[in-house]
């Protein structure tokens, strides 16, 4: 099996330095995390290993997705960020779906973003295409980008 045997991931080039993408990640993340209509709620971010990560989404419909609960597993300034829905605060299990790689790497002037899921298996990552990855993570990516960009210029 490759390494990324069950990862599906996004990249793109942003025109912002490492620092200004990690800020708007911080904090701006009701505004990227999920395709408009959907709005992002931010619970809790708590960005040290172990520390809980809680984000709810929003349809234009009244849907609503429930707490996406996990921790944080990694956090590197300005580089990367890894979290899990693998524990919940405190190191408590709970039925996995993926571990989420953020990355900020310098590119020229600007930033290599890259967007990875790793999922737990074969089956869960077959889910989560059929979901719209591509489609959701693309339109999460593009609106990060933008917000990103006007934040360098602004």
């Amino acid at each position: 099996m490759s390494e990324d045997a069950h990862e599906l991931s996004v990249t793109c080039p942003i025109a912002a330095s490492p620092a200004t993408c990690w800020t708007v990640w911080r904090d701006r993340k009701g505004e990227w995390f999920c395709p408009k209509p959907w709005r992002a709620e931010v619970i809790e971010e708590d960005m040290r290993p172990g520390g809980r990560s809680a984000v709810r989404m929003f349809g234009p419909d009244g849907e609503d997705s429930g707490p996406m609960e996990g921790v944080f597993l990694e956090v590197v300034p300005h580089e990367r960020i890894v979290t899990t829905d693998a524990y919940a605060v405190g190191w408590v299990p709970q039925t996995p779906f993926l571990t989420a790689i953020w990355s900020f790497a310098p590119e020229g002037e600007g930033t290599r973003f890259t967007a990875t899921a790793r999922h737990w298996d074969a089956g869960a990552k077959a889910r989560h295409l059929e979901m719209g990855f591509h489609p959701g993570w693309d339109a999460m990516m593009a609106q990060f980008k933008v917000l990103c960009e006007a934040a360098a210029v602004g």
